[in-house]
């Protein structure tokens, strides 16, 4: 006789319990859901848990010499290219002198 849908999620329960399961969640944009279907699809993996359970142990397997340079988040460097940087410094000298003559008519 088939389990009833109560007592496949009582079984569910049970074994989660049992084998120290936790949910873990995780929100991603579309550029990291992206780069994960892609994974999946190299590998041939069909589940995401899979897929994501499979990538940290391989991680964690390569120690904090390994992975330490994995888990460093991408740095944008920001460069302002000399045209930019003297319009920045006429648009400051503008500023200042508006700044000022407003503050010279108060007198």
């Amino acid at each position: 006789m088939a389990m009833s849908p109560k007592e496949r999620d009582e079984k569910r329960r049970a074994k989660a319990a049992r084998l120290h399961e936790e949910d873990l969640r995780l929100k991603v944009r579309p550029g990291t859901k992206q780069a994960l279907l892609e994974l999946m699809e190299w590998a041939g993996i069909e589940e995401q848990g899979e897929a994501m359970t499979l990538m940290i142990h391989h991680l964690h397997a390569l120690g904090p010499g390994g992975a330490l340079p994995l888990l460093e988040p991408p740095r944008h460097e920001i460069t302002v290219s000399p045209a930019v940087a003297l319009k920045l410094q006429q648009f400051r000298a503008r500023e200042t002198h508006r700044i000022s003559d407003k503050d010279c008519d108060h007198f």
